[in-house]
């Protein structure tokens, strides 16, 4: 008896000592953390795993693995665009967030983690198409950013991704007004967005801490492309100055090559994606193949079907099959072989998602029935390639009354003003937009409205803000067949830009 009291005795004493007291949740970046934090950026996820759990099995409390285990199931789903996992890893989700709410709540990370997580699968009902979802977790991670800035002034990372939200807000489309209604207490501009995280980059830099530079430098330089008018090097320079490598990181390769192909480097994009990190250590990115296959198509490139088959085969119904098999009637097409052509644009029809502006305009296509012109579909893939010289040499071998549909006329001088455009020669090309406005502003065609919106670059490029906002406005006032969204949602940032 006295041995059984004197051993519950010594047992609860040992249970209460300092070094046995229960921990309470935490948030911490430890070393592991952060490793594995970077492998997942990298898509070494099976690297990035092994870490989360050595942390977890060290410091089971601590909560940033969960915030990182999160990056993970998004870069799968993302990736691969497997429903079925969506569906499945959503549990994942909801346990981290029920987890994360419990931790440390004055900590800096408690609302900054489940607001990232949030806009994360954000990003996911996005891709498929569960719209409410995705604006609602929008629209929760704005608030918790916010109140994380408010409690944690110097946090610098909530400025992260409320800088991109601030810069998307004003953007959205006229016609979605439901969601500006689901987004209601959001604001910001793109200057405000800009600020932001032009401070998170000098921030990281002056500290020597550069934990969220590569998500930063990612955001800011797609910003300053797409919706700040900025010129093509800029942007391109600002992705530079961090330490993506595009060798050893299969991300910084999807997001380099990305920029490159968007800016006339595709000579660059080809060699990136060809030296691409490849082992069993690195998640599988199919995305790099019809990247690939794209980017060598518009080099004219004999072996570029094979790229964009791959992927088919990869990803057999999922997003830009569409657009892949479109891909490889237009090579057919180009080659003179019309049979081969009408057999992929058939599979087009057929096959493959129609979600995103690309697969849409080519299941817009392949319903048509209507077959491009092979010398103006030529110059538009050299175009696409940032091959100018050979693009404009194609079409001034040839001249628009050669071409006797008044559509394919049309085209030939919208073309002209987009090669100008990009060659630097300004005047020539403000005249070709505003020839292809007249002629194609009640036309089904996407020529016009985005001649327009060009123009409207042009001119503000040039501080002419008034022909700027004018050629904008112009841009909105026309409903084309294809890419009104989108061409809208630019002209909409010029707007707000001027103002």
């Amino acid at each position: 008896m006295k041995i059984s009291v004197l051993f519950i005795l010594v047992l609860s004493l040992t249970l209460n000592l300092p070094g046995r007291a229960e921990v309470a949740p935490y948030f911490k970046f430890t070393d592991e953390v952060r490793l594995a934090y970077q492998r997942a950026l990298e898509l070494r996820v099976e690297e990035s795993s092994l870490l989360l759990a050595g942390e977890k099995r060290d410091h089971p409390n601590n909560y940033m693995v969960y915030f990182v285990e999160n990056y993970l199931d998004f870069m799968r789903v993302f990736i691969d665009e497997d429903e079925d996992a969506f569906d499945a890893l959503t549990k994942n989700k909801d346990r981290r967030l029920e987890l994360i709410e419990a931790g440390d709540s004055d900590s800096p990370y408690y609302l900054y983690t489940q607001a990232e997580i949030k806009l994360q699968w954000a990003l996911l009902h996005l891709k498929f198409d569960e719209y409410v979802s995705a604006l609602s977790n929008i629209r929760s991670a704005y608030k918790m950013l916010n109140k994380n800035l408010e409690k944690h002034p110097d946090f610098i990372a909530s400025k992260k991704s409320l800088g991109l939200l601030h810069a998307l807000v004003g953007t959205v489309p006229d016609n979605y007004k439901w969601a500006v209604k689901l987004l209601a207490g959001m604001d910001g501009t793109i200057e405000q967005g800009k600020r932001e995280m032009e401070e998170v980059i000098d921030f990281h830099r002056e500290n020597g801490d550069k934990l969220f530079e590569t998500e930063t430098l990612v955001f800011y330089a797609f910003l300053m492309l797409h919706l700040n008018n900025s010129s093509n090097d800029r942007a391109w320079n600002i992705l530079n100055s961090g330490e993506l490598n595009p060798k050893t990181s299969a991300l910084a390769c999807f997001v380099l090559s990305n920029m490159a192909m968007r800016i006339g480097k595709n000579d660059l994009a080809i060699q990136m994606l060809e030296d691409r990190p490849r082992g069993v250590q690195f998640y599988k990115m199919p995305y790099l193949d019809f990247m690939l296959g794209l980017a060598k198509f518009r080099r004219l490139d004999q072996d570029a079907p094979q790229y964009l088959q791959h992927y088919i085969s990869t990803m057999g119904n999922g997003n830009y099959v569409k657009e892949a098999y479109q891909k490889i009637a237009w090579f057919h097409l180009l080659n003179g072989n019309e049979l081969k052509y009408q057999q992929y644009m058939n599979f087009c029809k057929h096959r493959g998602r129609e979600a995103v502006g690309s697969d849409k305009s080519a299941q817009t296509e392949a319903e048509s029935r209507e077959q491009p012109n092979p010398i103006l579909l030529k110059a538009r893939v050299l175009f696409d390639g940032g091959y100018y010289e050979r693009a404009e040499a194609t079409l001034l071998s040839y001249q628009s009354t050669d071409f006797t549909d008044k559509g394919l006329q049309l085209e030939y001088i919208y073309r002209l003003g987009r090669i100008f455009h990009e060659s630097g020669k300004t005047q020539k090309a403000i005249e070709h937009y505003q020839k292809t406005i007249d002629q194609g502003r009640s036309q089904k065609y996407y020529y016009a409205c985005n001649a327009a919106l060009k123009m409207g670059l042009l001119y503000e490029t040039a501080g002419a803000h008034s022909k700027a906002k004018a050629a904008y406005q112009t841009c909105l006032s026309m409903s084309p067949n294809q890419y009104k969204q989108s061409l809208h949602g630019k002209a909409k940032a010029g707007l707000n830009r001027l103002q």
